[in-house]
């Protein structure tokens, strides 16, 4: 089809064209018409329309359809997208057709179609004989074809607990399990399609897929009746409970026992089960036999004859060794509590007066000597007289320098005097201070009146 021409310039127009609707077949083209051209009986002020490069029929415009909203005919964009709709949609499928198209509705498009692109002159040219419908149904009742209903006629559902249908991935409204008799079946058909320009023996071999599936939900169907005709799934539940009962009241093995059975277990290649816990039996009682021929042998080593006599020497002999571990206890010379370095430079006392029992300096003093010079010691040491009497008892029972002691009570009181401010402040220690002394020195200001019970161990 020629491209149409301007009126005025007389040249061929690409694109968007005004056409005068008052005058006939008169066409500008945008230059033509922004200038305002007049030729023959055309006037500037006549009313047009404009039209696009495909914007005109392809077909005889007197045997289009036109709608009864007076929308316009068929033009060529719409044409294109119908045959696109067509080719994408099928055949048949109109309602997403004319939602394609979006100007026609389904009737409109599937008329159209028909009229002119398979009994019209296209469809005529197309098809050489007239169009039969080659469909054929294969779902018929009577078992004739491939795809019958009544290959698979639906079973009564099985009467098992809910807990049992999830553990064996029973599903009654379809009366399927979620694992299958050849669970694979369906993918052979899954990419199998029958096209428009396959052969003969392309066709042949696509069916014979189609047999051969059909064998299968045959097999498929027919084990299914005889699970049911025999009552196998609820034997088979009640066997699965058996053996989850016995699992739960399995016995447990000590380590021993499982890394021996961990290097046994290559032997379980050639015993059944059954055989295979047995032989561990065995071994067992093997070992324990073993175990009692021992010690017969020891009371037989001691004199014991009778079996009435063996219970007796059991006791003579746990008393015997009751007594041993006692005297070794008290053979043993009694161990001094360790203290750390930062504990010792933290109450302040002298690292070189410390003994070492480990290089056999001094020995072992009682505790009522050790306080008497402890108190000694620390009545020399400055800051002495500024403490009253209970303040030297409690130095002298935590074995704390009185310099020491006066720097953590300034600290402590000075913590609790912000913190009656309002202020958020923390206790402050010295690192490495013992707690035990802590709680002491903060009982004894607490006791005394010099902080407050709530606030002492905030």
């Amino acid at each position: 089809m020629s491209e149409p021409c301007c009126c005025s310039c007389q040249e061929a127009i690409k694109g968007v064209r005004l056409r005068c609707i008052e005058c006939t077949d008169f066409d500008l083209c945008l230059q033509c018409f922004s200038c305002g051209a007049e030729v023959g009986t055309h006037r500037k002020e006549h009313d047009y329309r404009l039209h696009e490069s495909n914007d005109f029929p392809l077909f005889d415009t007197k045997q289009c359809n036109w709608s009864a909203a007076g929308q316009s005919n068929w033009s060529a964009a719409d044409e294109v997208l119908l045959l696109d709709a067509v080719e994408q949609y099928g055949f048949g499928n109109w309602q997403d057709t004319a939602a394609r198209i979006q100007t026609k509705d389904g009737d409109q498009s599937k008329d159209h179609f028909e009229k002119y692109y398979i009994h019209g002159n296209i469809g005529q040219l197309t098809f050489d004989k007239p169009f039969i419908n080659k469909v054929t149904d294969h779902t018929t009742e009577d078992d004739s074809g491939p795809l019958s209903p009544s290959i698979t006629m639906p079973l009564p559902p099985l009467e098992i607990s809910i807990q049992e249908k999830q553990e064996l991935g029973y599903m009654p409204y379809r009366d399927d399990f979620e694992i299958e008799y050849d669970n694979q079946a369906e993918s052979s058909l899954s990419s199998l399609m029958i096209l428009y320009d396959d052969e003969e023996i392309d066709k042949d071999y696509k069916l014979a897929q189609v047999g051969m599936y059909r064998e299968r939900l045959h097999e498929r169907v027919r084990r299914k009746h005889i699970a049911r005709e025999y009552n196998l799934i609820s034997q088979a539940t009640s066997l699965y409970n058996k053996q989850k009962q016995q699992q739960g009241t399995k016995k447990k093995y000590s380590r021993e026992e499982r890394e021996f059975r961990d290097k046994m277990r290559t032997f379980a290649q050639f015993h059944s089960p059954i055989e295979h816990d047995k032989y561990f039996e065995n071994l067992t009682k093997e070992k324990q036999i073993k175990s009692r021929i021992k010690e017969l042998m020891r009371y037989r080593k001691n004199g014991i004859t009778k079996l009435e006599e063996c219970s007796e020497f059991d006791e003579e002999r746990s008393r015997r060794e009751k007594k041993k571990i006692i005297k070794k206890k008290m053979s043993s010379p009694p161990q001094l509590k360790r203290t750390s370095m930062n504990s010792i430079r933290a109450e302040g006392l002298d690292i070189s007066s410390l003994s070492d029992t480990s290089s056999g300096g001094e020995k072992y003093e009682p505790k009522a000597k050790k306080r008497s010079k402890q108190s000694r010691h620390l009545s020399s040491l400055p800051g002495n007289d500024l403490l009253t009497d209970r303040e030297r008892k409690l130095c002298n029972s935590i074995g704390m320098s009185p310099g020491n002691y006066l720097t953590i009570k300034t600290c402590i009181i000075k913590d609790y005097l912000q913190r009656r401010q309002g202020h958020q402040v923390k206790f402050r220690y010295p690192s490495g201070f013992d707690k035990t002394h802590r709680r002491k020195i903060m009982s004894f200001l607490t006791n005394n009146g010099w902080i407050e019970t709530d606030s002492a161990y905030a």
